[in-house]
């Protein structure tokens, strides 16, 4: 009885720090939707630059613009979550205590996570193929978050199609369940 307690104990407690991964990366995406509705990003630099007279020869690079760290933080932040999630759940099927059953269900919790982060890789390929920038996807079990920069003076409609057809396409999410998010 005390072993199938403890079974059920880490295999509850894997599962709830998966959930809270997924959670905070839905909140995470939600923050950065707001910060895109406040028209600007929390923590943007601002690129300083010297006049262009004193400008030498090293400085010249530094005035070209740079890419956006945007892109690279928010992946950065998404494999974080995932990495760590990981590492609970293979720390739970190496215990002692496990048995098939939670074995079975570490197995499944992963295979989740490497469908979700497949279909947010594709999402990506797929919409930057399309013509666009950059873009990141945050996927979650209801819904879908695209941030995509553009070149352009803005995501018109012709694109919010294209952006939500890709993505209706790979996850069967309806329409209602994407948002669409531009970064200049």
């Amino acid at each position: 009885m005390k072993k199938l307690w403890k079974r059920n104990a880490v295999v509850g407690a894997v599962l709830v720090l998966v959930i809270v991964a997924i959670v905070l990366n839905g909140r995470y995406a939600e923050n950065v939707m707001e910060a895109e509705d406040a028209g600007r990003l929390l923590g943007q630099a601002t690129e300083v630059a010297a006049p262009a007279d004193e400008a030498g020869p090293a400085d010249e690079a530094a005035n070209e613009p740079a890419p956006s760290d945007y892109f690279a933080t928010a992946r950065l932040s998404r494999q974080q979550a995932r990495d760590s999630a990981l590492a609970l759940l293979q720390e739970a099927s190496a215990s002692e205590d496990a048995d098939s059953h939670v074995a079975e269900e570490v197995a499944k919790s992963i295979e989740a996570l490497a469908s979700c982060t497949l279909a947010e890789a594709q999402i990506e390929n797929m919409i930057t193929a399309k013509g666009y920038e950059d873009c990141v996807v945050f996927l979650s079990d209801e819904s879908v978050s695209v941030v995509v920069s553009t070149q352009t003076d803005g995501l018109q409609t012709e694109d919010i199609a294209k952006i939500t057809d890709v993505v209706k396409q790979e996850t069967g999410f309806p329409a209602s369940s994407i948002k669409i998010l531009e970064v200049n």
